[in-house]
């Protein structure tokens, strides 16, 4: 039976529980990723419990989404190559539902990726991870909590709005999360692990602002433990795989901060 819908103060508790379901079920979560994120992304995912996958090639990529648990579509490598396996990978998830969630990387910098991006928002992905400037393309407007909650409204779907603090809204239900470290932003790939997290957590969380937010808040969370015994963004980068695999639902209850 599904469980009630959480108001933010459960959702720290629902984080907690997404973490144990995704050491104890290992989901598949097929990624189509940007060459630079591919990597870290796969070790993140490891780190959570997960079985990652990565391949783009057309003859194999619905295979491999027909039998994952979730999908990740990321924008951040726009080559025709891509394109081809996010549109073969998107009409799987929605033939066999599949959750998915999207992450348009960089659509404030290229006209041909937004209008890509907008074609896939119509195929309806459960999560949509995306920084300011991203969704201010998107939605024409500012990315204040008002107009990220008036976009999911519309949309259907979940906007998970990334910045110094982030904000999940589904269009009724709002969060606000403001754990996280200043050298998540030194790392390349950062966000797009956090994305892959999502998706992940969708994997073992019906409830798609849930997942989204207990995502974000592992993300945010293993980012702060791992700040403590970095020297640097290298050893950073490093780090936050390690407190990732160590997080444990005590760590997140003590340390997430969600309004």
């Amino acid at each position: 039976m599904q469980k009630p819908n959480p108001s933010p103060g459960e959702l720290p508790q629902r984080a907690a529980a997404a973490l144990t379901l995704l050491r104890e079920r290992r989901p598949r979560v097929h990624c189509i990723t940007n060459a630079v994120a591919q990597n870290f992304t796969a070790n993140m995912l490891l780190a959570a419990g997960c079985t990652p996958s990565m391949t783009i090639a057309p003859e194999e990529v619905g295979a491999f989404v027909a039998s994952a648990d979730a999908l990740l579509v990321n924008l951040g490598t726009f080559d025709a190559e891509r394109r081809k396996a996010v549109e073969i990978a998107v009409a799987t998830a929605t033939d066999n539902a599949i959750p998915w969630a999207l992450d348009p990387v960089l659509i404030d910098r290229s006209r041909p990726r937004a209008q890509f991006a907008r074609g896939l928002i119509d195929c309806v992905p459960r999560v949509m991870r995306l920084n300011g400037a991203e969704f201010t393309v998107l939605s024409g407007r500012g990315d204040d909590a008002e107009a990220v909650a008036d976009y999911a409204r519309g949309h259907g779907c979940v906007i998970a709005r990334s910045g110094e603090t982030d904000f999940v809204s589904d269009g009724n239900r709002h969060a606000a999360l403001a754990n996280g470290h200043p050298l998540m932003a030194k790392v390349t790939a950062m966000g797009c692990a956090g994305s892959a997290l999502i998706a992940a957590c969708l994997a073992v969380e019906p409830d798609a602002f849930t997942a989204a937010a207990a995502g974000l808040l592992l993300l945010g969370v293993a980012g702060e433990l791992a700040a403590k015994e970095a020297k640097g963004p290298a050893s950073f980068a490093v780090a936050i795989i390690d407190a990732l695999y160590a997080l444990n639902g005590g760590a997140l209850l003590e340390r997430a901060r969600v309004s």
